[in-house]
């Protein structure tokens, strides 16, 4: 009957320090892993310079659409020699780039003087023309390229960007499950300190009543030390943990946080409502992953961009043929210069200027680069492929085991809980110790610390598996 007392006292002390512990929690701030996952998004310095990223792709197709932009240009020039004046000119244009190389381009001339050109205008003249390639750069030319590319490369930017992201947030989540596991741990050791501490106590009592023998107050004392000992060392492995997260939180004015030890993981943590709208199914994750991965999309970018070089480098294997034409007339005055039936009868000037490299040494093999370039790039992209697959699988494969080890560890624990349960029993009749109790105990402790390590690997793996398919954005 005594020994029962003695562990009904047990059981008490059990109930008081598990609602004892609940009340002391909520008097501390908790962070659940959807918090995490925002405050990174928000503030954390890659995830920031991801976005500058893509805002500098902006400002490069800005640069790009500089080459599109009007231009006007204007020169003046005299000369006078042995006090003769040989002539004197001024000219102002603007120049408007259009699409397919062309330029129409406008002016107005002045020139005056006794030594010129006989095949110069005195006077002030205008002119209006037109600049054609008729072989080259026709269909494309380097401003063109440089533009398009331009608007691909902000694309790879905002995928550049989930790529960095997506790491990003997985590395946060690696940190915050190590962190919830190492408080977690020492949340049980600590609760376990305690009980062996009234355990201790009662112990001590039933020895002072002359109800135990020495040997049971030894036995309490080393399995109290024993647990103090592994307490401090699981507070030990929760502080760096949480230093280990605070890599990953930053303030809004980029300035660094440090977690304090006042905030703990939320309650219920085996209860992670934000995987709920996670996609677990492994059919589904491998053709997410190839079509959505930002690492794959990058090299769909990247092809596109080498795309469009290779027509860039075809335009070296083109003669080049430029038509130049200007409707010429008198005076400043452009709009009134009149336009006669036949544009090349009177007022104009016309040039036509062919050039055509012998050989196209360069043309072939910068045409030959760019090829070799775009092979090279779909080979990274098909071993990338497999990699990305080869994830999905080991992730999954590691999800659905930490399923089964999860269900075969929890019946574990629940044996042992039972044979310490009948251990109790068959101390309380005489025919066992403490120490076997004690050793029954240590079992269940091992077991239910690696169902937690079990626990917190699971939802790690299943954040693996979002970031594996390129989901965790």
């Amino acid at each position: 009957m005594k020994n029962r007392f003695l562990y009904i006292c047990i059981f008490l002390s059990c109930l008081f320090l598990i609602y004892s512990t609940a009340s002391a929690q909520s008097e501390f701030k908790t962070l659940n892993s959807e918090q995490v996952l925002q405050l990174v998004k928000l503030y954390h310095p890659i995830a920031r310079q991801a976005q500058i990223g893509v805002e500098k792709a902006q400002a490069d197709i800005v640069i790009a659409r500089g080459a599109f932009d009007p231009i006007i240009n204007s020169y003046l020039s005299r000369k006078s020699f042995d006090g003769k004046d040989y002539y004197t000119y001024s000219n102002l244009e603007i120049k408007i780039p259009a699409w397919y190389g062309i330029e129409v381009y406008s002016g107005i001339e002045s020139l005056s003087g006794a030594r010129v050109d006989n095949s110069s205008t005195l006077g002030q003249t205008n002119f209006l023309g037109i600049s054609i390639p008729l072989a080259k750069n026709l269909v494309l030319d380097k401003r063109r390229a440089y533009l398009q590319q331009a608007r691909i490369f902000k694309t790879l930017a905002k995928v550049e960007q989930r790529s960095t992201i997506n790491d990003l947030l997985m590395g946060s989540m690696e940190a915050y499950w190590q962190w919830v596991r190492a408080y977690q741990t020492y949340l049980v050791m600590k609760n376990n300190v305690e009980v062996n501490q009234k355990r201790l106590e009662l112990v001590k009592k039933s020895f002072d009543n002359g109800e135990r023998p020495a040997i049971d107050t030894t036995e309490a004392s080393t399995q109290l030390m024993s647990f103090q000992y592994q307490q401090n060392a699981y507070w030990l492995e929760f502080q760096n943990a949480g230093l280990q997260l605070s890599a990953y939180l930053w303030k809004s004015n980029d300035e660094p946080y440090n977690l304090p030890e006042s905030i703990i993981p939320q309650d219920g943590w085996e209860i992670e409502t934000n995987i709920l709208q996670f996609n677990l199914e492994l059919t589904n994750l491998l053709n997410t992953a190839i079509t959505m991965h930002p690492e794959l999309q990058v090299y769909e970018n990247k092809l596109d961009i080498l795309t469009i070089e290779k027509r860039l480098k075809f335009q070296e294997l083109l003669p080049k043929i430029d038509f130049r034409y200007n409707l010429l007339g008198k005076g400043y005055n452009v709009f009134r210069t009149p336009v006669e039936s036949q544009l090349f009868e009177n007022n104009f000037q016309y040039g036509l200027k062919l050039e055509v490299p012998l050989l196209f040494s360069n043309g072939r093999g910068q045409y030959r680069q760019a090829k070799l370039k775009i092979e090279e790039t779909r080979l990274d992209q098909n071993q990338k492929l497999l990699s990305v697959q080869l994830k999905v699988r080991s992730y999954y494969n590691e999800f659905v085991n930490l399923q089964n080890q999860i269900a075969l560890q929890s019946r574990n624990y629940e044996s042992y809980l039972q044979l310490v349960r009948a251990e109790q029993s068959r101390f309380e009749n005489g025919e066992s110790s403490l120490f076997m109790i004690n050793s029954r105990e240590n079992k269940a402790l091992e077991a239910y610390e690696k169902l937690i390590e079990l626990k917190t690997k699971y939802f790690k793996t299943i954040y693996s598996l979002q970031w594996s398919a390129g989901l965790l954005i």
